[in-house]
């Protein structure tokens, strides 16, 4: 069984989380005993196992960078993001009221209520057609705020293989 650190609270309902260390969390309600959540990591260790090997292989493909490799990346996201939103800005008919550059490890990219853009540098260690699927997706959200059919019609219509785009970013 996959070993794991509990951390017990007033909550009614037991969770896993898979920390960026690989440590396992078992999050469980105070009163529960040791031997239901034994049960419930058991119930769940196939997802847990699957998970834990693909963030492993994330971890090995795609390393921290060094200060200066992280220096190159946002230099190279100040260089090229710009661009590409304005240019498939206008395709897609939506304005962006800004961009920002951050260095967010959990997304590569978010859209605010008011319709500015964040992107991690980090997505700069990715192709470039990934690159183009996460710009395009951030703008989608400017119409569409949700992940409806509609809001993933509308990113297909700028990128028809925007689900094998998508993929890249999970390699």
């Amino acid at each position: 069984m996959v070993s794991y650190e509990i951390i017990r609270s007033r909550r009614r309902t037991v969770s896993l989380e898979i920390r960026p260390d690989l440590t396992v969390l078992v999050r469980a309600p105070m009163r529960m005993p040791k031997s239901e959540i034994d049960v419930f990591v058991r119930r769940h260790e196939g997802w847990l196992t699957k998970h834990l090997a693909q963030m492993e292989t994330r971890r090995r493909n795609h390393p921290e960078p060094t200060s200066q490799e992280a220096q190159a990346l946002i230099e190279k996201a100040r260089a090229i993001l710009p661009g590409k939103v304005a240019c498939y800005a206008a395709k897609m008919g939506v304005s962006p009221t800004g961009i920002t550059i951050t260095g967010a490890k959990t997304r590569f990219g978010s859209c605010s209520p008011k319709n500015r853009i964040c992107f991690s540098w980090r997505l700069m260690a990715y192709p470039e057609e990934a690159i183009d699927y996460v710009v395009v997706h951030e703008l989608a959200h400017i119409r569409h705020k949700d992940h409806s059919p509609a809001f993933h019609a509308f990113v297909a219509s700028v990128l028809p293989d925007h689900v094998e785009r998508r993929k890249l970013l999970r390699e």
